[in-house]
């Protein structure tokens, strides 16, 4: 992995789009031209690298910003040094959280980039003439602008969908169903094509393809309300496969680097994972163990583990958990409870899986109404999703309490306002969510 992330340097990294306004163009002299890039397989799939590693390497990328901003902003992640002064103003939320926010402005801008970027691969793979190297450099651009675009929609209420000049900005729905277009696109391409080692031997391995577009989709079409949709896509994804961010001594975990293997920026604020009492994880729970180093605090402080243990560990792309409690949730907002019982026993009673996650409990035994399934279902997806960057998208899907319920709030924002350096470059940017 180590040869791939270091060509990015010379040819993925250098080209960057849309930093100011979604509009501007950067582009390094020393490195190769843009058209030396996009005209050439080689450079599109050095462009491909420079997607993910743009999207998931250090604190800027939007791998660390989203599992931090969700986690601090519904309160399963505590700051343990205030001079994290970004960390801990998301803590805080509310009014705390402004257009200056280094989080906020990294999950803002560099998703943006790796949406542009996907967007340059898109527009010149036309040049490729091997039919199953256009696919996979497709398919890989397509699945990276889609996830960009899915992590906008998580966080802001509105996101350009277009690279332009003054972009117009769309409502979640549009940039959701923008997703979802790109993923089934990407699936359709590869379903039946094998990956050509032109492709296998130069791109940063880890991500399957198909399941990943799959699985995204499924994610995608369940924040949109497609109940339908949500169930038939995730029936598509093989739950024996992983599909997986990697790093290497270089590229390292961000989640690790940044926070989890130190006591100076963030960890768990205790094990209940930011649920009430109410719905605190069952003792017997193995998830608790999977996520936390130990059960008490070391020095006052819950040290977290998960998928973020040392520099060179993966971070899953999806896990088989999500795609059971997707078609979980999907049924029983559809009234189905007994389906829904049925996926979410998969993930009560799964003792492990591809990943080593299980919780190990026994099948649901709570009330048989569709407030108590989606509750059981809500906090299984806390569980199990531990740390994912889901958080903030589930409290509000789920309707749970509020910023402006008090002490009883489980969010201290809704929605986050657009970084300054979008509002200073793009006209149309809109007012700012009030909380």
């Amino acid at each position: 992995m180590k040869k791939y992330f270091n060509k990015i340097s010379i040819l993925g990294l250098a080209l960057t789009l849309g930093l100011a306004g979604c509009q501007s163009e950067y582009l390094n002299p020393s490195s190769a031209s843009e058209t030396q890039v996009v005209n050439d397989p080689n450079g599109l799939i050095a462009l491909c690298n420079g997607l993910q590693y743009r999207f998931t390497v250090s604190r800027t990328s939007p791998v660390y910003a989203s599992v931090t901003a969700a986690g601090l902003t519904t309160k399963s992640l505590t700051v343990l040094n205030a001079g994290n002064a970004d960390e801990d103003f998301l803590q805080k939320g509310g009014a705390n959280v402004t257009e200056t926010n280094g989080v906020v402005k990294n999950l803002w801008e560099q998703s943006n980039l790796v949406k542009a970027n996907a967007d340059l691969i898109l527009n010149n793979v036309s040049k490729v003439n091997d039919p199953a190297l256009k696919a996979y450099i497709s398919a890989h651009a397509s699945i990276f602008k889609a996830i960009s675009l899915g992590t906008l929609a998580q966080f802001f209420e509105k996101a350009p969908v277009k690279v332009s000049e003054n972009a117009a900005f769309n409502t979640r729905q549009e940039v959701l169903q923008e997703a979802v277009t790109l993923l089934e696109s990407a699936a359709s391409a590869v379903a039946t094509t094998t990956a050509p080692t032109t492709f296998t031997n130069r791109i940063v391995g880890g991500i399957d393809y198909v399941n990943t577009a799959y699985a995204l989709a499924s994610r995608y079409y369940l924040m949109l309300g497609n109940n339908d949709k949500a169930i038939e896509l995730a029936n598509k994804v093989d739950l024996t496969k992983k599909s997986e961010y990697k790093f290497d001594d270089q590229s390292r975990n961000p989640i690790f680097e940044t926070a989890l293997s130190n006591i100076n920026v963030y960890q768990p604020l205790d094990l209940n994972m930011g649920l009430p009492a109410s719905l605190a994880p069952n003792t017997a729970d193995k998830r608790i163990d999977f996520y936390f180093s130990a059960r008490t605090p070391v020095q006052g402080v819950y040290r977290g583990k998960g998928f973020f243990t040392a520099n060179t560990v993966s971070i899953p792309v999806y896990l088989p958990g999500e795609i059971s409690l997707i078609k979980a949730e999907a049924y029983a907002r559809k009234n189905d409870l007994t389906n829904a019982v049925v996926e979410l026993n998969k993930v009560l009673t799964k003792t492990t899986d591809v990943w080593g996650l299980g919780a190990g409990l026994t099948a649901y035994s709570g009330a048989n109404t569709q407030d108590a399934v989606l509750t059981e279902i809500y906090r299984n997806r806390r569980i199990e999703l531990y740390m994912s960057g889901l958080e903030l998208e589930d409290s509000r899907r789920f309707a749970r309490p509020g910023f402006d319920k008090g002490t009883s709030a489980e969010r201290s924002r809704n929605y986050y306002p657009y970084p300054n350096t979008e509002r200073l470059n793009n006209p149309s940017t809109p007012s700012n969510p009030d909380n």
